[in-house]
């Protein structure tokens, strides 16, 4: 990868922001991230299947909710072709599929779920959520800053899946609670959110 001054990068992002997030990815992340590329890449493969996984999962916990089965299935797709697409740039760079370890964020996240439903249902839902909110803002920093063209190219163009899969999970929230309680709540975990990214994790992650 061809250097990069990242003192002179301007990392005030004009990208559309969703409102759900309560702090923007500070600049430290996206130098952290460009200056490891490769292991962003495998990462990103890693979310893009877990993202699938956390879709089946709905689906199989609550069967029942036919609107959410029928949108979820369409995400699950989508995840898991984005999937395969993150793989393929795995295979030009001759980076191999492996596990990396996770760092704090997703499990911070999950630790704010309540156990009972239905409060469990629309703790998941909101987290997932605000985790796809999150990669549709740090997927766009990516595309703005990313010295290579053609893999910036790439990020942009997953950009609007990502803001559409935020939609659609907050759209099933207030489908199924009252509006008040959904964002009531979807403030709470969106300050935790935050929270979690408020200190750079050492090792470089889509969510760290």
């Amino acid at each position: 990868m061809e250097n990069v001054d990242f003192t002179t990068l301007n990392f005030v992002s004009s990208l559309p922001t969703i409102n759900a997030l309560k702090q923007p990815t500070s600049s430290a992340w996206v130098a952290q991230a460009i200056a490891n590329l490769n292991i962003i890449l495998l990462d990103h493969a890693q979310c893009e299947r877990k993202a699938a996984g956390v879709a089946l999962n709905f689906m199989f916990r609550y069967p029942s909710n036919t609107k959410m089965v029928r949108e979820l299935t369409a995400i699950a797709r989508e995840e898991l072709e984005h999937f395969e697409l993150v793989n393929q740039w795995l295979e030009r760079r001759n980076i191999p599929l492996g596990p990396l370890p996770p760092p704090p964020y997703g499990a911070g996240l999950k630790a704010q779920v309540r156990p009972k439903e239905p409060e469990r249902f629309l703790d998941s839902m909101l987290v997932t959520g605000l985790i796809e909110a999150r990669s549709h803002e740090r997927l766009g920093l990516l595309a703005t800053h990313c010295p290579e063209p053609e893999l910036a190219q790439f990020y942009r163009g997953l950009m609007a899946s990502e803001a559409r899969h935020y939609g659609t999970y907050w759209v099933l929230a207030d489908t199924y609670f009252d509006r008040e309680v959904v964002m009531t709540r979807l403030d709470e975990l969106a300050v935790v959110e935050s929270e979690l990214l408020a200190t750079l994790h050492s090792e470089p992650r889509i969510h760290s």
